[in-house]
């Protein structure tokens, strides 16, 4: 299920034409105020109509888009390079026939790129980015002098047109880099937050069986009590009977069978309703470690604390996740043995777990809790501390808890600590 919920967040990360729409509409309204502004207020000599013939195409072609699609359409990479290819083609167009590099909105070429990488494939946003250093070069070389008070001509050296070029091919490709990186940053943690949920989901519905169960044991009573009446005056009138009196009496047998079964399962909620819904710390951990304990590693338990006082908490579905992951990943690592510590006091509830493994790499160890970081100092070993230990510091620490991760002497060590108020039932209340 978490990786079908991935691959269609990877599906659907895809930019809507609504917000490439309003973009553009910026675009074209700046356009504009600059154009007015340089022609009409400053009255700075300017090829007015192939400025506003540019202008209008892009106005054109934003409301052709606004009409013909829904704001809910999102669009195809393909489609998404096509349009911002054509807004970076009319950029350019309008930044070259005003004075090209000298123009001071010749930087704006970026955005088009930095807008792709934030949304798009990577090799559509680097064709992009080439795309606009190919624009930049041109605008270097444009003949069209930028507009300037009548009757004077200014002239941009050559070495600072150069360095104009550089230091706009520089913001591009710093600017998309970054774009990207943050991007898909955000992206991991929007994956790895719905992969988190979903893992909280079964297990929470794992945990409802016993009382769906129950509850289906009370909907099946009636009918099996009027199956069994129904058997038993069969079996009273063809009890002897040669042909039938065999499978009378099999019936009658099976449906006290399934009475018997049923009742247990009643017996489930009404009987120990309370006993599954309350844990106490000592059977928490024993639940964690019990699926452990069968793949050659010793897991030593060590408390610290009156077993009389122990808290007992509501049993938690998350805590449950992520101690047992943290568990298995320290005896997927571990070379003979795992040590689990449990600590209560009557200000907080402490569990650590160590391995005697090689611990942690020293670069590892500064991210350890980000999604998708995959590996530790043993290499050969199974698993990796990857989306499964995201997901289970995330559960963890939505139950109040606090991780630390260090290296111990040998080996890892993970120490998992809660105020006992959020572990005790009776100091909750």
């Amino acid at each position: 299920m978490t990786a079908m919920a991935l691959d269609n967040l990877n599906g659907n990360r895809s930019l809507r034409l609504q917000t490439l729409v309003r973009l553009r509409w910026l675009a074209v309204g700046g356009q504009s105020v600059a154009v007015i502004v340089t022609a009409l207020w400053l009255q700075f000599p300017l090829p007015l109509v192939s400025c506003s013939a540019l202008i209008a195409s892009l106005a054109v072609l934003n409301a052709f888009l606004t009409v013909r699609y829904p704001p809910t359409h999102r669009l195809t990479p393909p489609a998404a390079f096509v349009l911002l290819g054509l807004d970076l083609a009319q950029l350019t167009a309008l930044l070259f026939i005003t004075g090209g590099l000298a123009n001071p909105f010749a930087p704006l070429l970026c955005v088009p790129v930095i807008i792709s990488s934030a949304s798009q494939p990577k090799p559509h946003s680097i064709v992009l980015a080439g795309f606009a250093v190919i624009g930049v070069t041109a605008l270097a070389f444009s003949p069209f002098p930028l507009p300037w008070y009548a009757g004077t001509v200014l002239l941009i050296p050559s070495v600072l047109t150069i360095g104009i070029w550089f230091a706009i091919v520089s913001l591009t490709a710093f600017a998309a880099f970054y774009t990207y990186r943050v991007s898909l940053e955000a992206s991991e943690l929007s994956e790895a937050l719905t992969a988190t949920e979903l893992v909280l989901q079964r297990e929470k519905h794992l945990s409802q069986l016993d009382g769906l169960a129950a509850a289906a044991a009370h909907e099946l009573g009636t009918p099996l009590a009027t199956i069994s009446v129904v058997a038993k005056e069969m079996e009273r009138e063809l009890g002897d009977d040669p042909r039938f009196g065999e499978d009378v009496h099999l019936l009658r047998s099976q449906s006290e069978r399934c009475r018997d079964i049923l009742k247990r399962l009643t017996t489930l909620s009404s009987e120990s309703e309370e006993h599954m819904r309350l844990l106490p710390l000592s059977s928490l951990i024993e639940e964690v470690m019990a699926p452990h304990r069968e793949f050659g590693i010793e897991i030593k338990l060590v408390e610290k604390g009156d077993r009389a006082s122990e808290p007992v908490g509501t049993r938690n579905a998350g805590i449950l996740y992520g101690l047992g992951n943290l568990l298995e990943n320290a005896v997927d690592y571990a070379r003979k043995a795992v040590t689990v510590t449990v600590e209560h006091t009557a200000e907080r509830v402490k569990v650590t777990i160590e391995d005697d493994g090689d611990g942690f790499a020293p670069d590892i160890l500064t991210r350890i809790g980000e999604p998708y970081v995959t590996r530790r100092q043993k290499e050969d070993s199974a698993g990796g501390l990857g989306l499964g230990l995201f997901i289970a510091k995330t559960l963890l620490e939505r139950s109040g808890a606090r991780l630390r991760f260090e290296n111990g002497n040998p080996g890892a060590r993970v120490i998992v600590e809660w105020p006992r108020a959020l572990m005790d039932t009776k100091l909750a209340k």
